[in-house]
Formats: structure tokens, sequence, C-alpha cells
């Protein structure tokens, strides 16, 4: 009777084994917390995949249109996965000059949501983890891709004074944004804007700490209510550059910073903001990409923030190449990394920390810190077990999202002094001038893309709707250095009963000089 007992027992412990080792691994098991499927998936990660997940290129070379109702991943994509291990994009649905995407070389809502799945299969079919990606899109005002809804600036944002309706519009966001594949959301700006010549001052809430940070909140309140992390710009006192001028050094004394640039960012925070963007000034002589007192002493150690950060973009790069305070960029890499930056938004100093691994010169501890907080937002987002999306994208630039939209562009008109002149009779001598009265595109602000011209109606186009006498003279242009026609415009005014003058800037704002002419 004993062979018998053998064979049985044998055969019952090959089974055994056999089926522990066909289990499937713990961070598979949507049963877990998120944490815990971290730190089991983290354990199973080689050092360049792990690298990987903390790198964020530029997304929309990661794709080629084929037609207009095909598209395929690019050899650029395939390098990224493969090579790189890469875990993140950013903006690859953004459509503006920069990008060259217009609206015959971009995709359509429904298109972007079949673009995502192709990438999302590529990278969880063709890799040894099968770690899903994680999408990060331009949204402080709608997501800036083509066919989205348009909702007014933050500064007309603020003038409406409405929390609740921001919030709606925080709702009308997410949806957009998830009904493409990006989980990430970069916005809202909650920078102070108390220099008046800083060229960003319309995409912030205004100068107002109380109004920001009630602004800010809505509107993140209104994103994770759908799923979407906000990520918050631009930790900090970036609004107060030296001349005005992007990016210059931020003169502000430890009490300033405390009762006013802090505090909008503690509060969005506390409404559920995952995610904050460092900025690119210094202070005090210390870049804010690199400084341990804000990015962990603050935010960590003070606040308790649980999420990630995110460099902006290449202000790793500049700790080097602007402020001179790294050697090179796998130095700058390791600065940031070690002062609390988890994620390169550029992608091009993250990428060489392996050999500041494997030196010593970074701790696994300290890589496995990062790596963990950006693992968490994507099991927490569910990635990893719905990885992929309805690609019928019917929620994007909806009726109840556009109405939406007009409620809050008609919330957000601010008068400031009538004296009887308003309103304009059909009969009136009207005199539109300046560079923007028909210009669609920069009437609707930066971080904006192409419209199709249906959607829009210039103030130009607007007023001779209504108007039976009007004479229109462009002057001159926003970024012009020519005299242009500022005569004739004169000539227009002195003849009219009443001027309506649209000048303003532009939204393409910085691109071309920064980026297109290299």
């Amino acid at each position: 009777m004993l062979k018998p007992f053998i064979g049985t027992f044998l055969t019952a412990s090959l089974l055994l084994l056999t089926s522990c080792g066909n289990h499937a691994p713990a961070y598979k098991n949507p049963a877990l917390s998120a944490e815990k499927r971290a730190d089991d998936l983290l354990a199973r990660m080689t050092v360049e995949e792990k690298i990987g997940q903390l790198i964020c290129p530029l997304g929309w070379p990661m794709y080629e249109k084929v037609s207009a109702d095909s598209v395929t991943y690019s050899p650029q994509y395939v390098d990224f996965i493969q090579n790189q291990h890469g875990g993140m994009l950013w903006a690859t649905f953004r459509a503006d000059p920069w990008t060259r995407k217009t609206l015959e070389t971009g995709l359509n809502p429904s298109l972007a949501a079949r673009t995502y799945n192709i990438l999302q299969h590529y990278a969880v079919d063709s890799t040894r983890l099968g770690i899903p990606i994680l999408l990060a899109e331009e949204a402080p005002h709608g997501h800036m891709a083509i066919g989205t809804t348009v909702f007014p600036t933050s500064i007309g944002l603020s003038s409406t004074w409405d929390t609740a309706l921001v919030e709606e519009v925080g709702r009308a966001i997410g949806e957009e944004l998830r009904s493409q594949g990006a989980v990430i959301g970069y916005g809202p700006v909650i920078d102070l804007a108390r220099e008046p010549r800083w060229s960003r001052v319309e995409e912030t809430y205004g100068e107002d700490v109380f109004l920001t940070s009630e602004m800010a909140s809505a509107m993140v309140r209104g994103t994770a209510s759908r799923g979407v992390v906000s990520t918050l710009k631009h930790f900090v006192a970036y609004g107060i550059p030296e001349g005005g001028h992007n990016g210059n050094p931020s003169h502000v004394g430890l009490r300033d910073l405390e009762e006013n640039f802090l505090p909008t960012f503690r509060a969005a925070i506390g409404s559920g903001a995952l995610s904050i963007m460092t900025s690119y000034n210094t202070i005090d002589g210390i870049p804010s990409t690199c400084s341990k007192d804000l990015l962990t002493g603050v935010l960590r150690e003070r606040w308790g923030f649980d999420g990630f950060v995110v460099s902006d973009l290449e202000s790793i790069d500049g700790i080097c190449n602007t402020h001179h305070l790294a050697k090179d960029l796998r130095e700058a890499g390791e600065m940031a990394l070690e002062a609390g930056v988890d994620v390169d938004l550029g992608a091009h100093c993250f990428s060489l920390l392996k050999e500041s691994v494997e030196s010593g010169r970074v701790s696994m501890k300290t890589l496995d810190r990062a790596v963990r907080r950006v693992l968490v937002r994507k099991f927490e987002a569910g990635l990893f077990d719905h990885p992929y999306i309805d690609e019928d994208a019917s929620a994007v630039r909806s009726g109840e999202h556009l109405a939406t939209a007009l409620q809050t562009a008609r919330e957000s008109v601010v008068l400031l002094e009538n004296n009887g002149v308003l309103p304009l009779s059909r009969s009136q001598r009207i005199a539109v001038v300046g560079p923007n009265a028909d210009m669609a595109y920069n009437q609707l602000g930066d971080y904006t893309a192409p419209q199709a011209e249906e959607h829009v109606v210039t103030l130009l186009k607007g007023i001779r709707e209504k108007a039976a006498n009007v004479t229109y003279v462009k002057g001159c242009s926003v970024r012009d250095t020519r005299p242009g026609d500022i005569a004739s415009a004169v000539r227009a005014a002195c003849a009219a009963d009443v001027v309506v003058a649209v000048v303003g800037g532009s939204s393409a704002r910085d691109f071309k000089t920064r980026y297109l002419d290299r």
C-alpha cells in the first residue's frame, strides 16, 4: 500500500507546483491595493524598466497618420517602448503650430481614441511585464486637441466668480480627456499673476490668493470626479519673474511665499490634486526643479502630498544649461531626483540615470521611491485592469459641454465702465480696429488647438452680423515689428461713432522662437 500512496503524494505535489507556477503575479490581482500591486511590480523590474517609468517625452511623434481614418505607431514609439522601456507620454494629441498638427494632419476625437488603443496595445502586448503607458495632456481650459470643447481661459474662468460652474467645466474637461485615453491633465495653472509684464497672465486665475485657491480647488474636484489627475502648475512663485521675462528668477521672501504663493497649491492638493509640476525659475538662487526644501520638505513632509512631481518641459536640463549648477545632464537628473522630482518631462536627463544608480550616486531606494509613485497612479487609474477604451468618443464636444462653455463665456464677461455707450445701435457707424479683431486662433487663448472655421465667430464677424455700418482696419499685427497701417486705423476711428479696438496677444506665444527654428 506504500507505493500507491507515494505515487499519489508525488502527483498531488506536482499539480500544486504547476498551479503555483501558473499563478498570476500579485500586481495583476485587482483585489489587492494599488500600493501592494506597485510594490510587487517594482520588485520584478530591472533598473532600465524602472527608469523608463520616469521619462515622459513628447507624444505627438509617437503615431503616424496613414489616412483620414487610419493610424499606426511610429518607429519612435517602438524605440520608446522597446529600448527606453517608456511608461508615460506628454501631449500625444496636442495640435498647434509647434507640433505642426493641423485639422488635416492631426487626429479627431474618435481617431485619437483609436490611436490610444493602438499605442496601449503595443505597450501591454509586446513587453515583458505588460506595463501600460500613461498619457498626460494639456488641459488648462479644455483638452488641447482637435475637436474638443474650448472653455474661456483661466483669467476668464476666475472672472465668473462661480466655483460651481468651474467645477462643471472640470467635469467636462475630465470626460473629454478620459474619452481619448488621457489620465493626466496639465492644469490648472495656479501661479499668482503679480507681474503684469509676464507673458502668461491669461493662463492664471489672477493675482488674488483666495480666488485662485477657490477656482483651482473647484477645477480639481471636477476633473478628479471623472478619474483625471490634475497637474498643478507651476511650483512655485512662477508668476513674479524678474523683469517679467518667463522663467527669470523670482524674488520673494519666506513670509510672502508662505502667505501667498504656497496656499494655492495646498488648497488644490486638499481638493484631490495628485500631481505637481515644477517651474523654470529660481528662488534665492536655487532652481525650483532641484529644491529639496520645496519638493520634499514642504510637499511631502509638511503637507503629506502623496502624488508625483513632474518637471516642466526640460526644466531638469535647465539645472545644467540655464542655471549652471550641474556639470552635465546626468548630474542635473541626479539633483532633481534626489530633491523629489519623479518624472522628467522631456526625458533628456532621467534617461541617463542607469550609470548613476550603478555607481551608487543615486540609491536604489531613491529610484524606487519615484517609480512607485508613478505606478500607484497607474493602478489607481485602472490601467492594468482596463487598459483600453471605447473608441466612440461621443462625450467630446457634446451638446452638454458646449452649453457649459457658453454659460461660462457669458459669466466671464466683465464690464468695467459704461457711461451710456452700451448697448450699441444698428445704425451707428462702428470702426473695428486692432490685430485680433478677425483672428480666431488668438481669440481663443493659449493652449488651444486649431478650430474648424464654423466653430468660431470672430469679434469682427459677430459685429457685422448685428450692425449695418461697420468699417474694419487691422492697423498692425501682434508679432510684427513693421509699422503697419495704424494711420488708416486712426482715420477710421475718427470717422466713426464708436470704436471697437481688439488688441491682446498671440496664442502661439514663444513656440516659434523656442522650438520651430531649432
